[in-house]
Formats: C-alpha cells, sequence, structure tokens
C-alpha cells in the first residue's frame, strides 16, 4: 500500500461477515496493511456507522466493551478526518456537483480531506476519479 487509502464503512463490516468469506479476508487483509503501513484512515462517519451496525446487527452482536476494543485497535490508529466546517461545506459541494447521497458526499470530502489517492469501497462507482482520488472496489476480480 503505497498510496493513502481511505476506507469507507463497508470495508470494515465485512470482516465479520461470515456469509462473505472471501470478502472477509480481502477486508482482514487491506485493513492490516494499512495499520501496518500508517498509510489507511478514515472519519469519524465511519467509527458511527460501523458501530451503529455491530451494536445491533452483528451475529452476535457486539458488546460495549467488543466496541472499546475495537476501536482501540482498529478505528483508533486510523482515525484522521473529524467532523468540522469544512468537511461539512466541501461534502455539501461534493453532493451538489457529483449528485452523491448526503453519508457518500461526507466519506469523499473526509477522503478529499485526508488527501487519500484511493477511496475503497463497495457501494460507489468503481473507477470514478474525483480531482486526485480514486474509488475502488477492492472485492471486483482483478
Amino acid at each position: 500500500m503505497s498510496d493513502r487509502v481511505f476506507f469507507d464503512t463497508n470495508i470494515f463490516v465485512y470482516t465479520f461477515d461470515t456469509k462473505a468469506p472471501a470478502k472477509a479476508q480481502i477486508a482482514k487483509r487491506l485493513i492490516a496493511e494499512a495499520l501496518q503501513t500508517g498509510m489507511g484512515m478514515i472519519s469519524f462517519q465511519v467509527v458511527q456507522e460501523f458501530f451503529n451496525v455491530a451494536l445491533k446487527n452483528f451475529t452476535p452482536v457486539f458488546t460495549p466493551d467488543d466496541a472499546q476494543r475495537y476501536f482501540a485497535m482498529v478505528f483508533h490508529p486510523l482515525l484522521a478526518v473529524h467532523s468540522s466546517p469544512a468537511l461539512y461545506h466541501q461534502a455539501l459541494q461534493f453532493k451538489s456537483r457529483y449528485k452523491f447521497s448526503w453519508y457518500d458526499s461526507l466519506i469523499v470530502a473526509g477522503a478529499a480531506e485526508g488527501e487519500c489517492d484511493k477511496l475503497l469501497s463497495e457501494d460507489m462507482q468503481h473507477g470514478r476519479k474525483i480531482d486526485r482520488l480514486r474509488i475502488e472496489n477492492p472485492f471486483l476480480p482483478k
């Protein structure tokens, strides 16, 4: 991983998906690489979305203790983009210009604020370029 990479929430969710073991394996490898190289990052939004799913929809459901451990080991080292007026302004510009949903606009704005080269997401258009940022779906066959 030589580029700065921003991770969408779905990458983290897949690490716990027992119904999609191939995606889980890819997601785990990408996250481990990001933690090892220091080239990966997330925003506050990713943490919020992940815990919203993990604390009520995972099987078994994350406990608050599970969430604390995961935050300390995975999210804290990657958390680089925080809520700010500038982030919201940029997200509104992306929403207007590219017609993204509000939450996708926030993800793209977070990646842009982090000066990332790649945004890893299964939910957005693979290969799309937004300024220096390239959206990639890491689960597509190579």
